[in-house]
This record gives C-alpha cells, sequence and structure tokens, in this order.
C-alpha cells in the first residue's frame, strides 16, 4: 500500500516541473503565431491563444480531439485535403524532419484563411518521438486589406453585406487595368462568379441562410486571391475578380482554385447541412477590347460554365 502511494506520488511533476511548464506556456501563449501539439496518435494536446485567434477555435473545443478530425480542413491551394492524406505535421512526425508549407485552413465562421505552416517532432530525453508541433502564421496582407476597406468606406465603393468593393469600385478598377493595357501592354484577367443556388438557398432556409453564404463566398474569395487583385461583389449572387500580370494558362488556374476553395469551405454553424460552391467565367484582356467587351465575353463563358454542370470555371 506504502509502495503503491509512493507510485503514484513520483508520477506527479515536480514544483519545478510545474513551474518550467507554466513558463513554456505562457510564453507560447504570448506568440503571434498560432501553436499546437499532438501526439503520436494526432490528438491536440495543447491549443494556444494565437491559435484560438487565428481559427475562432478555442482551446476547450479543440484539445483531446483528434487532428485528423478535418478541425482546421487544410488544404493545398488547388484544394486537396490535406488532413485525410499528405498531413504536413504526421509527415514531420514520421520523418523527425522539420518542414514548411503554405496551406488554407478552415476558420471556425467557414471561410478559407491562407497560413504559412511549420512544423517539427517532439523528442523526448531518450531521443523517442512523443509527438509533433505545428505552428502557423497569417499569411493575408492584412494590413494591406485593412488599408483598401478604409479607402473603400471613405469613397462609398463598399459593399455594406460583405465588407468588399462594389459593383462602382470593380468598374472603376477594370477601366483602369484597361487603360494601363492599352498604354502599356500590361496584361490582366476578369473572372465573374455566380453563387451556385442562393435562390434556393433563400427559398428554403431564408435570407439570414443566404446572407451568411455570400459572406463565406466574399471572405474565401478574398482570402484566395493575391494582395494586389481586386476581389468585389457585382451584385445579387455574382463576384467578379480582375487579377493583375496573368495571361490565359495563369488565369485558369487562379479560377480553378477559387472554385475549389469556396467548395471547401463552410458556412457557420447555425447552418449546416447548407454547401457553397461558385461557377466561374473568365477571360484575358486583348486588342480592341472594351469594358463591354469584356464583360460580356466573360459572361459568356459563365454561362458555358453553367451548361456544363456548375460549380467549375471555363475560362477562354
Amino acid at each position: 500500500m506504502l509502495q503503491h502511494e509512493a507510485d503514484r506520488e513520483t508520477d506527479k511533476p515536480s514544483k519545478k516541473e510545474s513551474l518550467s511548464t507554466d513558463f513554456y506556456a505562457r510564453l507560447l501563449d504570448n506568440l503571434h503565431d498560432g501553436v499546437y501539439f499532438v501526439d503520436t496518435e494526432r490528438r491536440i494536446t495543447y491549443w494556444s491563444r494565437a491559435a484560438e485567434r487565428l481559427t475562432g477555435f478555442k482551446a476547450s473545443e479543440v484539445i483531446g480531439r483528434y487532428c485528423y478530425e478535418n478541425i482546421l480542413n487544410h488544404t493545398d491551394s488547388d484544394g486537396h485535403n490535406l488532413c485525410v492524406g499528405g498531413c504536413p505535421l504526421m509527415a514531420t512526425v514520421e520523418t523527425r524532419t522539420p518542414g514548411e508549407k503554405e496551406v488554407f485552413l478552415r476558420h471556425r465562421d467557414g471561410h478559407r484563411v491562407p497560413v504559412h505552416v511549420r512544423t517539427g517532432a517532439m523528442v523526448d530525453d531518450h531521443g523517442k518521438v512523443t509527438g509533433g508541433v505545428e505552428i502557423f502564421s497569417d499569411n493575408s496582407s492584412k494590413l494591406a486589406a485593412i488599408e483598401r476597406v478604409r479607402e473603400l468606406e471613405q469613397m462609398a465603393f463598399l459593399d455594406p453585406l460583405t465588407g468588399l468593393g462594389n459593383r462602382r469600385y470593380a468598374d472603376m478598377t477594370l477601366r483602369m487595368r484597361l487603360s494601363e493595357f492599352e498604354r502599356y501592354g500590361t496584361t490582366f484577367g476578369f473572372v465573374i462568379m455566380d453563387v451556385d443556388r442562393l435562390k434556393q438557398v433563400n427559398d428554403q432556409h431564408g435570407h439570414a441562410a443566404g446572407d451568411a453564404m455570400l459572406n463565406v463566398v466574399g471572405r474565401t474569395l478574398a482570402q484566395s486571391v493575391r494582395p494586389f487583385d481586386l476581389v468585389a461583389r457585382w451584385g445579387g449572387d455574382e463576384f467578379v475578380c480582375v487579377f493583375e500580370h496573368v495571361d490565359l494558362e495563369r488565369l485558369r488556374v487562379l479560377a480553378d482554385r477559387c472554385a475549389a476553395l469556396v467548395r471547401e469551405s463552410r458556412l457557420p454553424s447555425g447552418h449546416s447541412g447548407i454547401s457553397a460552391s461558385i461557377t466561374v467565367g473568365g477571360t484575358c484582356v486583348a486588342e480592341g477590347d472594351t469594358p463591354q467587351s469584356i464583360l460580356e465575353r466573360a459572361d459568356r463563358n459563365l454561362y458555358g460554365a453553367k451548361q456544363g454542370g456548375r460549380g467549375w470555371a471555363c475560362v477562354s
């Protein structure tokens, strides 16, 4: 009996170990980057405050769960799910080789967030792997986006529902890019996107659900493009993007990525069971183009994509 009690006492962390653990926890909680730990079974054992801020998930919601449950639903830029195959953290745990990767995580509110991920293996004093650590940082150029929103607010170019630029701002940007093309030959692509079956969502689930879908799509698109590209709400169920310095091949890649990342997004928990998708039509500027001719060509491709079954991109 005494020996059993002694064994239990031996298992308890010493006061020194406890103080050390508290110190490192406070240190990690004050980092700007998100941090979480998993054991060898991929069970989450630690979730920092920055991880809460960047993902929207509280530590109490994720600690004890397994990362392969698709909590963050990591995908690459093509929308491929990494949590069920190609997990960068587990690759590092298995090989003990630190890794880095650009991925998209899914925020608790449903939209996609681009992050830079760094992974490492955790090893005990005997050299045995006990788990892994992932550190991820926001990769979305927030300051530039915030400044753009402030400018749009001042000039009445802001869409009140999504917080993106409105049709007036998109039209102005399209004309500016066209002027640059005529003067300097600077190419650009124009893409128009329909949110699929938005009217059906409004009719079946109410306009609050439709608004939530528009917000998730808008946020995902804004996080999917490069900082100097434009995403705007054209009106109703339509969004547009203006991509700078692209040819048709590159525009196809960007349009496909937008469609894939929206498919992998999710509406907030109050609207479970409703999935989002977009159909995309796009084109690149050509000699003799006007804003109207660019829009008409993109619209024709959008119609062609819809005829092909919706949820994908047609660019020519």
